[in-house]
């Protein structure tokens, strides 16, 4: 098997049926890698999500973002240094494995596994609703089935059509962001006067309706359940390590710059929200984006914004089932899942993983319909929950590494995080941090409560079904830098 030079060495074997497990097809260039991750981040957390954030902090939650981007792009500077030193299928669960030992690799690659399948499924309900407002006379399970076949028809021909899919998608999030700030800057640089807004448009609105610190300093630390979960996704840039074309050129490129832009849309577009409205009149009166567009006196305001969001949910769905579906092949290759998540398609796509996330879809649509409204407050809360823990044990694993890279006296990483060791420990003291906050308001307190049982079940179901090689450290040789890392097994 050929392989460019920063392909990681796996091993072809057979199942019992003679099928092949092969490696993925590296299709993804820096424009889908960078595409991906703003559409994985910039989502309902912005859309919808942050209207809750502001109402908690006021004009703080800006300082919460700044803070949560600034500690988000740590996180990614992290993975970005492991995922150049080992470009392998798995990401950071492979890297926990590694470095942290088999049941951390087990733990992490599921909860995200997990954390993937039930933000889909709340993904595929939201596109029904939107949908809905177009054509009310339609059964939303039609929406959602169709939407299922068609990405999963999409995702199962090739990673490079994926990466086109992305682009687009998330392409037009992006536009209409921009429009968004610009319009809103528009409004207040010319003076134009709301109607929605109690107050003249200013900057002045940011301090004149109790101050940046409106709720005090308690809100500012309770904002940050919501701000964190806004970013979540943004780890998809390390999962495509296994599907990138040079990831030694791309992901660098992509780590640098991603979590900056996403840091600056929120900031930006919120800035500029809470200075058009007084920041305790936002989200009143429906999505804040609907006041930006009502007020700039366009009356397809609902439609636009329709728009958008239907577009943003289809990015979020795409962006779920392939990051699901990437680490569960990773799985497979450690002994962690079942063999058949790690067989390829002529394409170079696990079509299995394809199919389990449509079948996982499926059946969260059935849930949705039977089950009371207010467990989607459980389902937040595991997500939220699941994403921190993802970020902590990306943390943990690059921490590990640094340490064995000085105790063994590797070579230096070509793509090194920087302010080591400050910046790394400083990160963590704050992911821990937000973790205590889940627990100390009692709207997400649940989330510790559901996240440590679904922890406990995680390690039982280790302790019960994984055998063999999934418990064996693996010491494959990178062939560029002569780095162990995570062999890929069958």
């Amino acid at each position: 098997m050929q392989q460019t030079p920063t392909a990681v060495r796996t091993t072809a074997t057979k199942d019992a049926e003679g099928a092949v497990s092969s490696v993925l097809s590296r299709g993804l260039n820096v424009r889908h890698i960078r595409f991906m991750a703003l559409g994985s981040a910039i989502g309902t957390g912005l859309f919808y999500g942050s209207a809750s954030a502001i109402q908690k902090a006021g004009p703080a939650v800006l300082f919460a973002y700044i803070i949560g981007g600034a500690a988000v792009f740590m996180v990614m500077r992290a993975l970005g240094e492991m995922a150049v030193r080992h470009p392998v299928s798995g990401s950071f669960g492979q890297y926990a494995s590694r470095y942290l030992g088999p049941l951390a690799g087990f733990v992490t690659g599921w909860t995200y596994v997990f954390e993937m399948a039930i933000v889909a499924i709340a993904d595929v309900t939201a596109f029904s609703i939107y949908m809905g407002f177009w054509f009310p006379q339609v059964d939303r399970w039609i929406w959602v089935l169709a939407i299922i076949l068609v990405l999963g028809a999409m995702n199962l021909l090739s990673v490079k059509v994926f990466g086109e899919l992305e682009f687009w998608f998330s392409l037009v999030k992006v536009v209409a962001i921009i429009a968004m700030i610009a319009g809103g800057a528009a409004i207040i640089v010319f003076g134009f006067h709301t109607a929605d807004a109690s107050a003249a448009p200013s900057v002045g609105n940011l301090v004149t309706h109790g101050g940046l610190f409106p709720n005090g300093f308690e809100g500012l630390l309770a904002s940050f359940a919501v701000v964190m979960f806004a970013f979540g996704g943004i780890e998809t840039i390390g999962i495509t390590a296994g599907e990138a074309a040079d990831p030694k050129k791309v992901l660098p490129k992509a780590v640098n710059t991603v979590p900056v832009r996403v840091l600056l849309f929120y900031v930006l577009t919120l800035a500029v929200l809470m200075s058009l409205f007084p920041w305790n009149e936002i989200g009143n009166n429906g999505s804040p984006f609907v006041q930006i567009f009502s007020g700039l006196g366009i009356p397809a305001a609902p439609h636009i914004l329709n728009a958008v969001v239907i577009t943003s949910a289809l990015s979020a769905i795409n962006s779920d089932i392939f990051g699901a579906g990437r680490i569960l092949f990773g799985l497979s290759q450690q002994g962690h899942a079942p063999k058949s998540f790690g067989k390829v398609s002529r394409h170079g796509v696990p079509w299995m993983t394809v199919v389990l996330m449509g079948g996982i879809l499926l059946v969260g649509v059935v849930l949705n319909a039977v089950i009371p409204e207010n467990v989607f407050l459980v389902i937040a809360s595991i997500a939220t929950f699941a994403t921190v823990w993802v970020w902590v044990m990306i943390l943990a694993s690059h921490v590990a590494m640094k340490r064995e890279i000085k105790r063994k006296g590797l070579p230096a990483s070509e793509f090194a995080s920087p302010w080591w060791p400050a910046a790394s420990v400083l990160t963590i003291a704050f992911m821990a941090l937000v973790i205590t906050i889940l627990g100390v308001f009692d709207d997400t307190r649940v989330a510790l409560y559901v996240g440590a049982v679904w922890l406990v079940l995680l390690v039982v179901a280790y302790k019960l079904w994984v055998r063999g090689n999934g418990r064996v450290r693996a010491e494959l040789v990178d062939e560029t830098s002569s780095l162990p890392v995570v062999e890929a097994r069958s």
